[in-house]
């Protein structure tokens, strides 16, 4: 008739199939018996355990006003009024609203946090047992010792999760700009209509708190606007994806076209577009011609074979998903998946895995047949005057050639690898208005294909400048790589 508690039960999935067999045979069973799991999200997790249990998710609430809210009804009049110090409630309000913030902004992924730490209530208690310590520890003469409080919540209760140097200085940041003498006078605000309200009763709290935005602007964390952009955008295509996936997979029952004859068709399209395969005596020939021991030829031939893996990969898949459409092989698992993701225009996995990624099937297929057309007219007609850059797999091993290029030419005046740097200059020119290589004293090459991504860029005075409202992208003019 007890309850029995297991944690963290994603650490032995073996034990549970072992688990629902004992429970579901057991002849009789107390009426007060309970198992209470507790797990993270695991994708081999029994199936028939969990349809057969109760979920229950604890996850901090969406916005400012439900996070102060959440946090305001769990405290009791005794700890609003457990200390004298005019400092306290303000204070108490401050570390709330810190706690509030920090785990709102995970929400905005790598423009809130570099790494998405598990904030919880833990800190939150441990940060207001602090400051309830300092305070009655305090000499009324000397005042709080901010650079201790800065410390504390800024390195050691929030900071303690924080591994990522430039989260921490955003943490530290919060503490210093929000933690101070300031911050209990009249101007004080963390964002406009954002204040430290005056309160004798967690009622008073609650009421001020009801009165705060549903919706807050990213500014109230300190970001740009253009931030709920990308987090919007997210949210629905992560929405999307999830109604996609739980859609029934069985064929049209209507009078439309099947599934399987919509991929079939599509199939022939693609197979009559796929670039044909290289032929390695040609690719060996053409780079001898050009140079094979060049470091940027070397490059190329490692991109061509990348390409070939793709372009083999593709081919092979379409020719066998088309047989088992028709029934002459058996449909395996990676063939399902390559059918349903065709079919939702999604990139199957077995070419994801090998490949770029792009936001739909379509976008991806071109940019292998751009990519492609990249490779095969530097394989024939010579070194391109410009590099689409992006359209590599390993751009970093571009750049290295590049280096590696500039000190073999300067060997005589006894350049090392080692001291070779890379400089980028912006210049003033689009793409179509390359007519020939940068020039032979400076050398290095052309690029483009790059962007910005939350600043805009003046093109007259060659400088960033704040991006445009809801332009979340700027295409950058033609960069002169050189080292």
């Amino acid at each position: 008739g007890g309850w029995l508690l297991l944690q963290n039960c994603h650490l032995g999935l073996e034990f549970l199939s072992e688990l629902m067999d004992t429970i579901t045979t057991r002849e009789s069973m107390s009426e007060d018996f309970r198992t209470w799991i507790t797990t993270e999200a695991h994708p081999e997790f029994p199936i028939t355990l969990l349809q057969s249990s109760i979920k229950f998710t604890n996850d901090p609430p969406q916005g400012v006003k439900a996070g102060l809210k959440r946090t305001y009804s769990a405290i009791t009049q005794d700890l609003l009024e457990v200390s004298k110090m005019p400092q306290w409630k303000p204070l108490l309000y401050a570390v709330a609203f810190l706690h509030t913030t920090v785990q709102e902004r995970r929400k905005f992924g790598p423009l809130g946090w570099n790494i998405p730490y598990e904030f919880n209530q833990a800190d939150f208690t441990a940060s207001v047992q602090f400051v309830q310590n300092h305070l009655n520890d305090m000499d009324v003469k000397h005042g709080v010792n901010w650079s201790c409080v800065h410390y504390m919540l800024g390195e050691v209760q929030y900071g303690g999760r924080v591994t990522d140097d430039l989260d921490k200085a955003l943490l530290n940041t919060y503490a210093r700009v929000w933690f101070g003498e300031h911050m209990f006078s009249e101007k004080f605000c963390f964002y406009k209509d954002y204040v430290i309200p005056k309160g004798k009763t967690v009622e008073d709290y609650l009421q001020y708190i009801e009165q705060l935005p549903e919706i807050d602007t990213p500014e109230v964390f300190g970001l740009h606007p253009n931030a709920d952009i990308t987090y919007q955008t997210n949210l629905a295509n992560e929405t999307l994806s999830t109604i996609v996936s739980i859609q029934p997979k069985d064929s049209s029952a209507g009078g439309g076209e099947t599934r399987e004859a919509v991929v079939q068709r599509l199939a022939d399209e693609m197979l009559e577009k796929l670039p044909p395969d290289y032929n390695p005596h040609e690719v060996k020939a053409q780079l001898q011609k050009m140079g094979a021991v060049q470091p940027i030829n070397i490059f190329l031939r490692q991109e061509i074979d990348r390409m070939q893996h793709v372009i083999s990969r593709v081919r092979t898949t379409l020719t066998d998903l088309k047989l088992a459409i028709d029934g002459t092989i058996i449909m395996s698992e990676e063939l399902q998946d390559a059918l349903d993701s065709m079919y939702d225009a999604r990139i199957p996995k077995l070419w994801f895995r090998i490949s770029w990624e792009s936001a739909t099937l379509g976008f991806w297929f071109t940019e292998l047949l751009e990519r492609n057309q990249q490779f095969s007219s530097w394989l024939q007609d010579g070194r391109p005057n410009q590099f689409w850059m992006t359209g590599f797999f390993n751009p970093q091993g571009f750049l290295t050639a590049i280096r590696q290029e500039t000190t073999r030419m300067n060997l005589a005046k006894g350049w090392a690898l080692d001291s070779v740097v890379l400089h980028n200059e912006v210049t003033k020119m689009m793409k179509e208005d390359i007519v020939g290589p940068p020039p032979a004293d400076i050398g290095g090459v052309y690029i483009y294909g790059l962007y910005l991504e939350g600043a805009g860029w003046d093109r007259r005075n060659s400088k960033l400048v704040e991006s445009p409202p809801k332009v979340l992208f700027t295409s950058l003019p033609v960069v002169h790589v050189y080292a």
